[in-house]
């Protein structure tokens, strides 16, 4: 019953609203930057590589304010959307590691180089995240057309980039800042 109720509710909002290829854009690059958490947790597992990182992360921060400058949006508003995405790759990361404590013939076999292979995805992505933003400037507030439009976004997300549990609940986090503007 709930399933079909569901199943309803997305039809109807899919004919109601129109599409916006940039939220669902928006959305996706958060995904896709929550799955390189794997790799960064992958090159952090078993040694003395924190999960928490404060340098770095204030490095992101700083770098998304100054971007957000440039495009012309609210540095507090840029920061605090960036600020989840790192909160919520700290949750991937945590509950990754939990689990690969719990089972390690789970840990993966390679550990990526996180300056050489992880980091310049990740700075890719915060440059398309700054231009999703400035593109989604208009829809990006506390209404309940941004919230139907997200809540679609982020059911093609989970589809398109097949996220399991841990992936889908910090997903949630990481765009949760996206229609509170």
């Amino acid at each position: 019953m709930i399933y079909l109720f569901v199943v309803g509710l997305t039809a109807a909002m899919t004919t109601a609203l129109p599409p916006s290829s940039d939220l669902k854009e928006l959305v996706s690059l958060a995904a896709e930057r929550l799955l390189l958490a794997d790799r960064v947790a992958a090159a952090k597992f078993g040694t003395d590589q924190p999960i928490d990182d404060p340098a770095r992360e204030q490095q992101v921060l700083d770098r998304a304010a100054a971007m957000a400058t440039e495009a012309g949006l609210d540095p507090a508003e840029t920061v605090a959307f960036f600020r989840a995405q790192i909160e919520m790759s700290k949750t991937v990361q945590r509950g990754l590691f939990d689990r690969w404590t719990r089972h390690p013939e789970r840990v993966p076999a390679e550990r990526p180089d996180l300056v050489t292979e992880v980091r310049p995805h990740l700075d890719r992505i915060t440059a398309a995240f700054v231009g999703r933003l400035a593109a989604t400037a208009n829809l990006r507030a506390a209404t309940r057309r941004c919230r139907d439009l997200l809540l679609l976004a982020e059911g093609e997300a989970d589809r398109r980039h097949r996220l399991d549990p841990l992936h889908e609940k910090a997903l949630r986090g990481a765009i949760a800042p996206i229609c509170t503007g």
